[in-house]
């Protein structure tokens, strides 16, 4: 059985990350490797909320970062996953932005997705708040998804197993 990944938002910025700075080309290298490369050994899905951060503000890239979009399954926002969102916020695990990492990791969450695919480095694949989240989705009685870069998911390996 493949294993489920929800794509963040940043997945698709560094899809088409133009930037020319080294940490910026990296992260752009190794999303698209990931992306053409290995995410066929994975179930992969999103959200409205991905498509709406998307969709905000005006960028070269816009049509392109959400056209990756296209072929992806969109998991539902249930009332449920608000008040998850309002826990993560209520116990400074996230930042206090309802729309945002806090919904992000609430619906990967919900959903019991395997893994949380995300360049954010800072609130969501951060190694410093895994045991936090962890004893908090576990109070909620929700599952942790795994929360990774591409590069973690990068490899020769049939994620089937």
């Amino acid at each position: 059985m493949q294993k489920n990944v929800y794509i963040e938002t940043s997945i698709p910025s560094f899809y088409y990350e133009d930037r020319t700075d080294v940490p910026a080309m990296a992260r752009r290298e190794w999303t698209r490797q990931w992306w053409d490369k290995q995410r066929h050994y994975f179930e992969l899905f999103s959200s409205y909320a991905v498509f709406d951060e998307l969709k905000k503000g005006e960028y070269a890239k816009q049509s392109d970062c959400l056209s990756l979009l296209d072929e992806i399954s969109f998991l539902r926002i249930e009332i449920e996953i608000t008040e998850i969102t309002a826990a993560y916020i209520k116990h400074k695990l996230m930042p206090n932005d309802p729309t945002g990492d806090a919904l992000h990791l609430a619906i990967a969450s919900y959903h019991k997705c395997d893994f949380l695919l995300t360049w954010n480095c800072k609130h969501l694949a951060n190694a410093n708040k895994f045991q936090h989240i962890r004893q908090l989705n576990t109070l909620l009685g929700l599952f942790s998804p795994t929360l990774v870069t591409p590069l973690e998911l990068l490899g020769d390996k049939n994620y089937d197993e």
